[in-house]
């Protein structure tokens, strides 16, 4: 005869969020249970108890009342709880899209937040720069992961050396930042992506000779992006 046993689960085998939610309809279920209590005694406000005083209520209305603040605090945790998740799931899914380091994908994600910057394109710009490469430099003098140069480094950092350039916070701060004053100054996505690559002044000298300054970096970094939470990009 086969045996069969039956599992039981307690709540310590639920998540943050399942506790939460199940905290929540909880409190829901008294909550409607104690109003419709108050609503059927409520024409029974001038009874009264054994001893002849007058039952007013007020007890069960304050529960009420407690109830429904406990509600709207849990409600508040579990919206938190689902904010916090949907960020690390996002931050989980560019790990995978461009197979980096999950801690790697945390920083970019964050800094670009901290700065202005869409994480969308923060990714798709240090992809086009340095292949998610710390230490990636290049001929034209550019260090680190969003290839800045130690000229506009020290713009924000005078102290700065190209050694801390390639410590990925240092650089990513700087970078996204830089990128963030052009987009100010441009108003136009493609045009601060061109400065930041070709920089403002050969830009600006490409312009004022009538002369088209796209090179196809601007282009290869905004191919499919919608800007953020799927707002069309600027042009």
């Amino acid at each position: 005869m086969m045996n069969t046993k039956r599992h039981t689960h307690g709540l310590h085998d639920l998540s943050a969020t399942q506790r939460l939610t199940l905290r929540g309809v909880g409190i829901v279920v008294v909550v409607v249970a104690v109003g419709f209590a108050v609503g059927i005694n409520a024409p029974r406000a001038v009874a009264t108890n054994d001893d002849g005083d007058a039952y007013t209520g007020t007890a069960v209305r304050s529960q009420f009342r407690s109830l429904q603040q406990s509600l709207n605090s849990t409600a508040g945790e579990l919206e938190l709880v689902r904010l916090k998740l949907g960020r690390v799931e996002s931050i989980l899914e560019y790990s995978a899209r461009y197979q980096i380091a999950a801690d790697l994908a945390d920083l970019i994600y964050e800094t670009g937040l901290r700065e202005g910057i869409d994480p969308d394109l923060a990714f798709r710009m240090v992809k086009v720069e340095s292949n998610f490469e710390p230490r990636a430099a290049s001929s034209a003098g550019a260090y680190g992961l969003a290839q800045v140069q130690p000229a506009t480094a020290k713009f924000y950092d005078p102290n700065i050396t190209i050694e801390q350039l390639f410590d990925p916070a240092t650089n990513l701060r700087i970078g996204f930042r830089y990128l963030r004053d052009l987009i100010e100054v441009y108003g136009d996505m493609k045009l601060a992506l061109l400065a930041y690559n070709r920089g403002p002044s050969r830009v600006k000298k490409l312009l004022d000779e009538g002369r088209d300054p796209r090179n196809g970096y601007a282009s290869q970094i905004m191919e499919g992006y919608t800007g953020i939470a799927g707002q069309p990009a600027r042009d």
